[in-house]
């Protein structure tokens, strides 16, 4: 889909229209007739009709004065809208309530229709609201309440509707109309991948509606609604689509952690009990261990020990047994011998504006050896490269449409099942030497192309380069199988400084840590796993110099 021109006054238009016609194509068996009636009628509309109601529908809402409706490709408003109130996707009568007539209305306006029943002229609008709130009259429309002004207020009745038609195609409604005007622009750039009919993540009508009821979930619990009905509209939800079950799991534990932070403690151990997103068995623990149900919260603990279901957990529970077992009188546990990582201290003279990772790679920094402040972004963006083909496949589910930066199972636990032979063929490159080639093709024909993994601004030639003739092949493929094993968790939490010494092809990663600063559980699991590997990792501590 090639978006519209920006030098087109309905580049907007052109947009949406585009939308509905792929979506027409694509999703045509999973619409219903009042969307299709939609469709079809929204081309039958005059051209400024048109424009008009796509304007409003890109605006937040929910409700629009006339007055503010000004565009000069559109033209007069009330002309344009009338198509719109006749089809009933416009709604200029519906009754406003006191606190609406605020949202619509200027303090003038609101001085001058209220005047003699406010206190001061000085008050805010709040503050006026609040002294007229106990005896607003009943909600009327926007003519009966301001009979004097030339104006209107519309409110969206279509919205609901093009939210649906938003969901099919971006599949989330996380993203909204402007991506097609940063397309436009050239600040994101995407890559094409073919979405067959199969390719489809929302496969039937029930995977729409539930979509629909997800999303009414989850603003209800970012506008803190009460929980329990919401958990019980949670529990009703369930789908045999397996991406749309883990957005189910993850939103769970959402509601589950906000129920630990409530206090409803058993409310939440029903929820992690029920609930398959990845770290719910160890809040579990923690949820038992608050309610001092400690042979409980032990005994799952201990199996949580013997089969961790990700490195994250393999590194909390340690932390909770020793609690536990003193708790519960129990002797205590040999300790696990930790990983020895190299660490040192450095001390600097302060450098206002200057970040101690930047001080230290100056420091460093030797023309035979040179450093560069990395963090997360080398060794990600060398996985994205090799294994480009296998992160873009187009599977079920994975991609709904041309403004996506990654597919939408990244991180769900079959991400990396589903496409085991295509990640095979990429990581066996490691073992025959071709991964260099590759990654350089990959580099210069996809460069700039949004992915979840490649930081284009941070990967120079000259970084690359280094990198792949100072870092083994071996070491690679050791980062790339850790970063299968738990995506979300491990693209993140890698040493900030890299120092190469390309006349003796090798390196050498720096986690760098300030005056007070501390390792986190991400730097601290990367560390360990760099040592056990045998890959070059230090850490050093820095220390401000007395002036």
């Amino acid at each position: 889909m090639t978006p519209g021109n920006l030098d087109d006054p309905f580049y907007y238009l052109i947009n949406f229209q585009r939308v509905l016609d792929w979506l027409d194509r694509r999703y045509a068996d999973l619409l219903d007739s009042q969307e299709q009636a939609f469709v079809r009628g929204f081309s039958e509309l005059p051209r400024a009709s048109q424009a008009l109601l796509v304007r409003m529908v890109m605006r937040k809402g929910p409700l629009y004065r006339a007055s503010k409706l000004v565009y000069d490709e559109i033209g007069p408003t009330a002309v344009a809208v009338m198509p719109l109130l006749q089809a009933g996707w416009v709604d200029d009568r519906g009754a406003l309530c006191l606190t609406q007539l605020f949202e619509v209305l200027q303090k003038p306006e609101l001085l001058t229709l209220f005047k003699g029943q406010v206190s001061r002229a000085s008050l805010r609008k709040e503050q006026m609201l609040a002294e007229l709130l106990d005896q607003a009259p009943a909600p009327q429309p926007f003519a009966a309440w301001c009979p004097h002004l030339d104006d209107a207020v519309y409110s969206l009745p279509v919205r609901p509707l093009c939210d649906r038609l938003r969901l099919l195609f971006f599949g989330n409604l996380r993203q909204d109309w402007s991506e097609f005007v940063l397309a436009d622009l050239g600040i994101y750039r995407y890559e094409q991948v073919e979405l067959a009919p199969a390719s489809r993540g929302l496969q039937s009508r029930a995977d729409i509606d539930f979509c629909v009821q997800l999303q009414a979930c989850r603003q209800a619990l970012e506008e803190g609604g009460l929980l329990e009905p919401l958990l019980q509209q949670l529990a009703s939800l369930h789908s045999d689509n397996p991406w749309l079950q883990g957005r189910r799991d993850r939103l769970m534990f959402a509601v589950g952690q906000q129920c630990e932070r409530q206090g409803l403690l058993d409310m939440a151990l029903d929820i992690y009990a029920r609930c398959a997103y990845p770290g719910a068995r160890a809040r579990q623990v923690r949820v038992l261990e608050r309610c001092e149900r400690y042979e409980d919260a032990l005994v799952m603990a201990e199996a949580a020990l013997a089969a961790p279901e990700s490195a994250a957990e393999a590194q909390q529970i340690p932390r909770v047994l020793p609690r536990l077992r003193r708790k519960l009188g129990l002797p205590a546990l040999p300790r696990t011998p930790k990983v020895a990582v190299d660490e040192w201290q450095l001390v600097l003279p302060a450098e206002p504006g200057l970040s101690v990772e930047t001080h230290v790679a100056l420091h460093l920094h030797k023309e035979q050896a040179p450093v560069h402040y990395v963090e997360n972004s080398l060794i990600n963006s060398l996985f994205g490269l090799l294994c480009w083909p296998a992160i873009f496949a187009a599977l079920p589910g994975a991609f709904f449409h041309p403004f996506q930066s990654g597919p939408t199972d990244l991180h769900q636990p079959d991400f990396r099942p589903r496409r085991d032979a295509l990640f095979a063929e990429c990581l066996a490159q490691l073992h025959d030497g071709r991964y260099q080639d590759s990654i350089r093709a990959c580099y210069r024909d996809k460069w700039g192309l949004q992915s979840p993994f490649v930081y284009w601004h941070a990967l120079t030639e000259q970084l690359l380069e280094l990198a792949l003739q100072c870092l083994p092949a071996e070491h690679l493929h050791h980062c790339f199988e850790r970063l299968l094993q738990d995506i979300a968790a491990n693209r993140a939490g890698m040493p900030d400084l890299i120092q190469f010494w390309p006349g003796e092809r090798r390196y050498q990663m720096i986690e760098v840590k300030g005056p007070g600063d501390r390792l986190q559980d991400n730097q601290l699991r990367w560390l360990e796993f760099c040592a056990r590997h045998a890959m070059p990792v230090q850490v050093c501590y820095v220390q401000w110099a007395q002036p």
